[in-house]
């Protein structure tokens, strides 16, 4: 290290110190003369000092050492990598300085969606892969848990490609694992298990079939540490969603399948009650509805009338008032339902359907979701078609 630039590497730490958030670039790009592997070894010295005396900004030095210590290691990444990059920090640091609560970080993913993108996906891997090793254990293992949180709030991020937004969570997730293991955080390594197999279950990306039976090895791998007796609502959660992936699932027998899924269902709901999650609760029974609707084993007539049950129930919660996207989505289930039914009056059946996918165009309108629109639109057609044929007839 050049001791002579040692007053100079200090003077650029306190600007970018004291310096709004989001102004490092313009600082950095400013003092390019600086930018060594003397001014990261004063960074991390300075940091070192600040986390003894329980600085916030402790750990945003470190990571902006490690961010300068990758560049110079790599020179063959790009303008945008580098914007990715930086952009990285920003938000690891954000979430860090927030102890995990997510808001600000939302404002940031929000005005960034352009950096959400296959820059970011590789700069994570690269940042990551070469740093993280290398990082004394608490600090690795901090911001593992940041990648975590980042993972978690990306995965829920309704703006930007959400095939893209999709594919950031999975490698957070896998990169967490590697740093996060199940004997020293087996809580934690049981959540990222349950929400990797959330990401594969979304993902686009891929062989479906495969990503599918990702999705269940992941959610075994969770249940392997929430178990009833320990985290039973925790349980109850991956159970759920395994019977989702049960009823998604592609290899194997259809009807085995589906029983598995309403065996996962079942459990659930042994733990979400409606006095005590009536949320979750409604959701499971809605799911329970939709399995029992597709059911191949026993009798079809008695599955159609467990199915309308359910719905049924799942209403006395998903209230247009309260949730009416759940709402709806559960009227539309059960006007399906009686599409299909077998008991009772055929004409009083296809009036019950048209009202349920009537209701559900409430809310299901052509201006704000016009696929749903347009999808409960061609199921209220194939009621119309056989109302006619039945005049006709």
């Amino acid at each position: 290290m050049n001791q002579q630039q040692i007053p100079s590497y200090i003077g650029l730490i306190q600007s970018l110190l004291v310096s709004p958030a989001g102004n490092e670039k313009k600082i950095l790009q400013a003092n390019q003369n600086l930018l060594d592997r003397g001014l990261v070894q004063v960074m991390r010295k300075t940091a070192k000092v600040k986390r003894k005396i329980g600085d916030l900004n402790a750990q945003w030095l470190e990571n902006l050492a490690t961010m300068l210590e990758t560049n110079l290691e790599d020179t063959s990444l790009s303008v945008d990598e580098e914007k990715s990059l930086i952009f990285l920090m920003q938000i690891l640091q954000v979430i860090s300085d927030n102890d995990g609560k997510l808001e600000a970080a939302y404002s940031l993913l929000k005005y960034n969606q352009d950096i959400l993108n296959e820059n970011l996906l590789r700069v994570l891997k690269i940042w990551a892969g070469k740093n993280l090793p290398k990082m004394e254990p608490k600090l690795a293992e901090n911001i593992a848990l940041d990648i975590v949180n980042f993972s978690n709030l990306i995965l829920q991020f309704p703006l930007g490609n959400q095939s893209n937004n999709v594919e950031i969570a999975i490698v957070g997730y896998e990169i967490a694992l590697k740093v996060l293991s199940c004997q020293e955080f087996p809580q934690v390594w049981a959540t990222i298990q349950n929400n990797l197999g959330s990401s594969y279950q979304k993902r686009t990306i891929g062989n479906l079939e495969e990503n599918i039976e990702v999705a269940i090895a992941c959610y075994y791998a969770a249940l392997e540490v929430r178990t009833n007796s320990a985290l039973p609502e925790a349980w109850a959660t991956t159970q759920n969603n395994l019977g989702n992936a049960y009823q998604q699932r592609i290899v194997g027998k259809r009807k085995e399948n589906l029983e598995n899924a309403i065996s996962c269902y079942q459990k659930a709901l042994t733990v979400r009650s409606l006095e005590k999650l009536p949320q979750e609760w409604a959701s499971t029974q809605n799911n329970l509805g939709s399995a029992y609707h597709e059911r191949i084993a026993g009798e079809k007539k008695e599955n159609i009338e467990e199915a309308i049950a359910c719905y049924n129930l799942a209403l006395k919660v998903r209230t247009q008032e309260k949730f009416p996207l759940d709402w709806a989505t559960t009227q539309n289930n059960l006007g399906n339902v009686y599409l299909d039914r077998m008991v009772g009056n055929r004409k009083d059946n296809l009036e019950e359907a048209i009202a349920c996918f009537v209701r559900a165009q409430e809310v299901y309108t052509q201006e704000s979701y016009p696929v749903y629109w347009e999808i409960i639109s061609h199921n209220l057609g194939i009621v119309y078609d056989e109302q006619r044929l039945r005049k006709v007839s």
